[in-house]
């Protein structure tokens, strides 16, 4: 399929964060994704309505709506990790808000692609009682998307998705590295010329850590980044505090947009 106007919905991961910095703009795997489709289709138009922070619910209040109007052919939707990780996570009630948003885009005509998400107990050891819950999210959003003929990256099979290697130190967003493999599973999925399954591929094997190093590197991180969340979230604060959309209209992408 030829795929002219593209739109990206979500929440950071698809924002980009990481995948640059405030200074020089984020790029992320959607922007990686709408450069590879632009290169071939020189009237190719892409938007990014992704928010930091949002909620599935608040995507699909404030972004599907907006989506739609924009009259997408190829829409992509990440969402629910923000949910998941809030105390009281309704996996129903996260997952019907995603299974409508792929009724409206698949019935308006776009071909939607939808995500599962990586084992979180490997990527980050003191979050993993998280692990039942994804795993039980992850098989929602796999029947909602065989329910809607939605294209689906599963990732949760593929130990690659949780190499360190592949997140930020904050071990929530992706690194560069992590958003070029994620676009890379989008255009596999999607069978886009030259694609193929090299994003599953292993990196090479790490050194081996000692377990006083890996303890002191959980404590760092619950130090650095899982207890300045708790604190927002007590507070009533939130990333999504401010922000707008990055894209929010369909333009052209310059392939060399990103430094």
């Amino acid at each position: 399929m030829r795929y002219l106007r593209y739109v990206a919905i979500g929440d950071s991961q698809t924002e980009g964060l990481n995948d640059g910095d405030d200074r020089t703009g984020y790029r992320g795997w959607a922007d990686r994704l709408a450069e590879t489709l632009a290169a071939r289709e020189p009237d190719f138009r892409y938007a990014n309505l992704a928010v930091r922070g949002h909620l599935t619910g608040r995507i699909r209040a404030e972004q599907a709506g907006a989506a739609l109007a924009l009259e997408p052919d190829l829409v992509t939707v990440m969402a629910g990790v923000n949910d998941l990780i809030r105390p009281g996570f309704d996996a129903r009630a996260v997952t019907a808000d995603l299974e409508a948003m792929y009724a409206d885009f698949t019935a308006s005509g776009a071909r939607v692609v939808a995500f599962t998400f990586p084992d979180v107990g490997k990527i980050a050891p003191l979050v993993r009682h998280l692990r039942p819950k994804l795993v039980d999210f992850n098989a929602r959003i796999r029947a909602a998307a065989r329910r809607h003929d939605v294209v689906l990256v599963d990732t949760f099979p593929h130990s690659v998705t949780t190499d360190p290697r592949l997140w930020s130190g904050d071990r929530i967003h992706a690194s560069p590295l992590g958003h070029a493999r994620i676009a890379a599973a989008v255009a596999e999925a999607l069978a886009l010329p030259d694609a193929d399954t090299s994003w599953t591929a292993p990196l090479p094997p790490l050194p081996p850590v000692p377990q006083w190093h890996r303890a002191r590197a959980e404590a760092t991180w619950a130090a650095t980044f899982l207890g300045p969340w708790v604190v927002r979230r007590l507070r009533g604060r939130s990333s999504a505090d401010g922000r707008i959309a990055k894209r929010p209209r369909l333009e052209p992408i310059r392939t060399n947009e990103h430094p």
